[in-house]
């Protein structure tokens, strides 16, 4: 699969740009504040229909402008694929493949197969467990539509069900049966997600594992450790126990929603026993496992960006990376920097073709 163009209109920072790309290797680079990573941002956007650093779609339309725009258009499978994704202040966000808009944005997700490694992924190590679910769920939701639906299904039922908590509270009443409604509901969503997960782990953990030792040379023991209370009982009994706790807590204090991957080095957190550069390589490990696991549960190489990463990595684990790029496994890339000597002499070592984009 190779993005073969892509045109910006009032999006963040960009009045009107195009870029026609390279099959192989791209390098956007410029002065930081340019615009380097907005390109890298959009080309996600197109991936994901959202942007992958600014959470608020709204804000990513330029200052004073009513309107964003991206168009993309792609070489996947021999065939020509168009994606739009346009937004307009106060309206909601549109996505359209070969000029048909999709009626829900799930539809696309998977599509046009796409990993990320930034510095903004440390967020995975610092953050609480909801960044580290999301990643999850990312990798899972590409291959996998059903995983998604049930996600969207589970996550409406838990709100519903909170609702009625706060409701039991402010008025002073309950009804067990109106709850149970809710708790078989979330059972049978929850159990399917919690077993996808395992499922899922457990070909990624050994993935993960193995990039791990490629980038570090196997200096260290590195682990992915997945916490669920369904590991302890089914999900409706969990529920039943908690549910004196869950009425004075006014939410639902068990379920997939609670589940979290554990980091570790050497048998103990990496958030709090690894090094700048042993939690950098644990991300990028991260990442390339990600692009493994959707590579071959989809037959299509991702498209890979490779934000800001020659500032954030010293030059072992750079090459390390280029090395690893140098191989026809992998498919398109994009790279930011902000040196563009140092970026085409890194390129330089690959036997690929590239293109340099400079940005002003």
């Amino acid at each position: 699969m190779i993005l073969k163009s892509l045109s910006l209109l009032n999006y963040k920072n960009f009045d009107s740009k195009s870029f026609t790309f390279n099959t192989k290797i791209n390098c956007i680079v410029g002065n930081n504040g340019i615009g380097k990573t907005n390109v890298l941002d959009a080309i996600y956007h197109l991936s994901f229909g959202k942007s992958y650093f600014n959470p608020i779609a709204s804000q990513n339309i330029k200052h004073e402008a009513p309107f964003f725009v991206i168009n993309g258009e792609y070489n996947k499978n021999e065939k020509i694929e168009k994606i739009a994704v346009s937004l307009k202040r106060g309206q909601k966000k549109v996505i359209k493949r070969n000029g048909k808009s999709y009626e829900k944005f799930s539809e696309h997700i998977g599509f046009l197969p796409l990993v990320i490694i930034s510095p903004a992924d440390r967020d995975l190590i610092i953050e609480g467990s909801t960044t580290r679910r999301k990643f999850i769920d990312n990798v899972i939701s590409q291959s996998d539509k059903n995983y998604l639906n049930q996600l969207i299904n589970y996550n409406k039922i838990l709100a519903q069900r909170n609702a009625l908590l706060k409701y039991f509270a402010l008025n002073h009443t309950f009804n067990k049966d109106t709850l149970e409604v809710y708790n078989n509901q979330l059972t049978d969503y929850g159990s399917h997600i919690f077993e996808k997960r395992d499922r899922f782990l457990k070909t990624f953990i050994p993935i993960f594992k193995s990039r791990y030792e490629a980038i570090s040379n196997g200096n260290e023991i590195v682990n992915l450790e997945y916490s669920s209370n369904l590991f302890e009982n089914d999900l409706n009994t969990l529920l039943n126990t908690s549910i004196n706790k869950d009425r004075a807590l006014q939410y639902t204090s068990v379920g997939i929603h609670k589940d979290d991957l554990h980091f570790n080095i050497e048998g103990h957190p990496i958030k709090k026993f690894g090094s700048q550069g042993q939690q950098k390589s644990f991300l990028i490990a991260l990442k390339l496992a990600q692009f493994d696991f959707i590579k071959n549960q989809s037959g299509v190489n991702p498209i890979l960006l490779l934000d800001d990463i020659f500032d954030k990595l010293d030059e072992q684990r750079v090459a390390q990376i280029i090395k690893l790029v140098d191989d026809e496994n992998f498919g398109q890339l994009f790279i930011s920097d902000t040196h563009a000597e140092r970026t085409e002499n890194a390129v330089k070592q690959v036997h690929q073709s590239y293109d340099i984009f400079k940005l002003e």
